[in-house]
């Protein structure tokens, strides 16, 4: 491989603001994994957020892109499953899988496909260091008549345009909404483009907490809510804390500690047939590796508000935000009806559009 930009490239990142600002370039925020394609005639590199490879897992896409990118070029984007009319960050996940007979089966059961929104090189010139509003032109040009399951993202430079996507596009899975300065050149590994998020708040019964790296502090909330027939399902955690707090916390939770699990409503979570019919703490994770995922149980009596982002299925999709404990609430109350559910959006109008 021969290419002005060669792998590995961190790609250039965002930092979250509370609004959309003005006279920028705003695309949606792909809910996938961040991934930037190298292409070189029949060599394809795949290149991760961390610049390792993500070919070998999706098989299906690197014969997409060799069919569908120009020969030479470099492209960043977002490798995306969609699942009915929205994405499916779960399945998605569950593509990277260390067992070959695995990825080639969920190639075909689970396809991805991938969004592109940059265009880092093209031929023999690389693009890094042209304003975002050149490499934009450059890549709708580069990716004129492209086939699913590769994407051109649709942009627009229409500030009232992107707050209704910011509202729509929910109901298709997508996280929010990205702005780019126009004038922006491509840096890598920097957050020089603006995110702007969902943001909502649910009062959560915290149940335990695993200790932190440090100490005998509170390293995170364990946060769980009850379902429809009356079981406390794991649902996220609370981890943002000062090492002070950190203390805090441990000594405010102290009453509830558990000498052991025994009598807990998630007393089974070591047993790994546990997690099969339930949504427990600690469930058998590709990503946490050998990470230690043991905790220390607290009768379920106390609840908390935290702030979120979105859902994925059962569960909050990222780290929750604390936001302070609600003693009038009872453990009882925090159930899933309490959650907003945004209005269902077909993806496929999503990926139709191009630019406006």
């Amino acid at each position: 491989m021969d290419l002005p930009v060669m792998p590995p490239v961190k790609p250039m990142l965002a930092k979250s603001v509370a609004g959309i600002p003005p006279g920028m370039q705003y695309e949606a925020k792909w809910d996938g994994f961040r991934a930037i394609v190298f292409r070189d005639g029949d060599e394809v590199v795949i290149g991760s957020r961390t610049g390792k490879s993500l070919a070998r897992y999706f098989p299906e896409l690197v014969t997409a892109l060799r069919a569908e990118l120009p020969e030479r070029c470099v492209v960043d984007g977002e490798i995306v499953v969609v699942h009915g009319d929205r994405l499916d960050f779960d399945r998605l996940s569950e593509r990277i899988h260390p067992a070959k007979s695995r990825v080639e089966l969920l190639a075909v059961s689970t396809p991805a496909s991938f969004v592109a929104f940059d265009l880092l090189a093209l031929g023999d010139a690389s693009l890094l260091d042209l304003p975002q509003v050149r490499r934009r032109e450059a890549l709708e040009a580069a990716l004129t008549g492209v086939r699913p399951p590769v994407h051109l993202a649709p942009a627009t430079t229409d500030p009232a345009l992107a707050a209704v996507w910011f509202e729509r596009y929910e109901g298709a899975g997508l996280d929010g909404v990205v702005a780019k300065p126009l004038d922006l050149p491509y840096r890598p590994d920097t957050r020089s483009m603006y995110k702007i998020k969902h943001e909502r708040t649910a009062d959560a019964v915290v149940a335990g907490y695993r200790p932190h790296k440090s100490g005998p502090v509170v390293g995170s909330l364990l946060l769980g809510l009850y379902d429809s027939a009356g079981v406390l399902q794991h649902v996220g955690v609370c981890a943002a804390f000062s090492l002070r707090r950190r203390a805090e916390l441990a000594e405010e939770l102290a009453p509830l500690r558990m000498e052991t699990a025994a009598g807990h409503p998630w007393a089974a979570w070591s047993e790994e047939s546990a997690h099969e019919s339930a949504r427990l703490p600690g469930a058998p994770s590709r990503w946490s590796g050998t990470k230690d995922l043991s905790w220390l149980a607290l009768r379920p009596e106390r609840v908390c508000e935290v702030a979120y982002d979105h859902m994925e299925g059962d569960r909050f999709r990222h780290t929750t935000q604390f936001r302070r404990w609600r003693p009038d609430r009872t453990p009882e109350s925090c159930t899933y009806a309490q959650l907003a559910e945004p209005v269902g959006y077909d993806l496929a109008e999503v990926l139709a559009r191009r630019s406006v």
